[in-house]
């Protein structure tokens, strides 16, 4: 073997051992929030170094977390990571069914621009606290807030510091933070720097102040229900870092809450009581005739539909009136007054066939006798040209007219032809000798 084979031999044996981690152990308290932030800078050195240039302290990388075996994390347990280029967090709030028994969560990081993958365990240990739960619990909406934001130790402690100077409590805890998305809220516009939303519950061991229960007065409540700002007098306690719709307040007090139990039967040993031996059916079984339902579904449907056939037919064929019997209930005045306006109806259709229509003045030619041009008549944008030409050629004319016209090039006339028309019996050749005349 060569020293350069040894050598990525040796490399590949330190990449690997080098991703092997140890498991890493913590101990949140039941119903206290728990928050794990996956940072990009531990599982950087994890990574083998990128043979091309780049900038490998910029690598995107993400993370997926999942419980040891299973395919999904726990139901308390809840993660978040908004771009590769940020840290993830773990955060949730444990519940006391899982104190005594270590939950292990196994954390894969993927380098998106080498491919390469590192893991390692985290092991989170529920201890139990002997003042859960806290007797008087407030949930919080704040506006102004994404989960990831407030999921950051120091805006989390500015805001319970807030609340504490509002509430006074001895014992104050954050309890659980929850995405307003999770709450069915929807994703807000990319305009104006628009937020989710975020719900805050935390939990004290004395009860509401007065100013958290302004929001319970009936005037607030009237101005929640038109959708307007309640006024609360420590609001502006909050409102240089938080905005909170205290229409969406929420004051719990566990101590007057009616515990519902749900009895559930008892599993048993999961095995199935002795029934004794399996009997099958014998084989000699009578055969069953369907002809007696065959005929019940079919003939009977038949019948009606033919009987509904019949009276239909009747009504349509047999009941009508007709022409005649129209005209025995009409009076004769009626009936001589409609044949008479038929009559007189083909009398004029027929008339109108066969009229003929003499030419207008409008449409004979304007010429100039000297020179022979011909002007065609003009009329008015809304006269109808479709029915009547203006001119028509000379082979299809029948009544026509020649007079005389100087030709321009040295002789003396040249024949011009005019369609010859009449008005009322009377020819219209004075026009034409009233313009040669000009």
């Amino acid at each position: 073997m060569t020293a350069a084979a040894v050598a990525v031999w040796l490399g590949t044996v330190v990449t690997i051992l080098s991703r092997s981690h140890g498991d890493r152990n913590v101990y949140p308290s039941a119903g206290v929030l728990f928050v794990h932030v996956l940072e990009r800078e531990h599982f950087k050195g994890e990574f083998p170094p990128y043979p091309k240039s780049g900038d490998a302290s910029n690598d995107p990388i993400t993370f997926n977390t999942n419980l040891m075996g299973y395919p999904d994390r726990p139901g308390w347990l809840r993660y978040i990571q908004r771009t590769p280029y940020g840290d993830g967090v773990l955060y949730g709030s444990p519940t006391p069914e899982h104190v005594g028994r270590p939950t292990v969560i196994e954390i894969t990081a993927y380098n998106r621009r080498t491919f390469e993958t590192a893991r390692h365990n985290l092991v989170i240990n529920i201890m139990a606290t002997e003042e859960f739960p806290l007797p008087y619990q407030a949930e919080f909406y704040i506006k102004n807030m994404n989960v990831e934001e407030m999921l950051v130790s120091e805006v989390l402690g500015d805001f319970l510091g807030a609340v504490k100077n509002v509430w006074q409590p001895e014992r104050l805890n954050a309890i659980n933070i929850t995405s307003a998305l999770d709450r069915g809220g929807r994703v807000p516009l990319p305009i104006n720097n628009l937020k989710e939303g975020v719900y805050v519950m935390v939990g004290a061991d004395v009860p509401f102040s007065s100013c958290l229960r302004e929001v319970e007065s009936p005037h607030n409540q009237l101005r929640c229900s038109q959708e307007m700002e309640p006024a609360i007098s420590c609001d502006k306690k909050f409102r240089a870092q938080f905005h909170i719709d205290w229409c969406k307040i929420s004051l719990v007090d566990i101590n007057k809450v009616v515990p519902v139990y749900i009895t559930r039967p008892d599993p048993g040993t999961g095995i199935l009581p002795d029934f004794g031996e399996y009997n099958p059916p014998s084989e000699s079984l009578k055969s069953r005739d369907y002809f007696s339902d065959f005929l019940v579904t079919m003939a009977i449907p038949s019948a009606v539909a033919l009987v509904l056939f019949f009276i239909l037919g009747h009504i349509m064929c047999c009941r009508r009136e007709g022409v005649e019997k129209r005209n025995m209930q009409t009076s004769d005045i009626q009936l001589v007054h409609h044949s008479a306006i038929q009559k007189s109806t083909k009398e004029l259709r027929s008339m109108s066939k066969n009229r003929e229509i003499s030419w207008p003045l409008s449409t004979l030619p304007v010429f100039n006798p000297v020179s022979g041009e011909v002007v065609p008549p003009i009329h008015p944008d809304n006269y109808e040209t479709t029915s009547m030409p203006l001119m028509q050629t000379q082979s299809n004319l029948q009544n026509q007219i020649t007079i005389p016209q100087p030709r321009p090039s040295g002789d003396n006339y040249v024949m011009s032809t005019f369609r010859r028309l009449e008005v009322n019996g009377i020819p219209e050749e004075r026009k034409v000798a009233e313009a040669l005349n000009l």
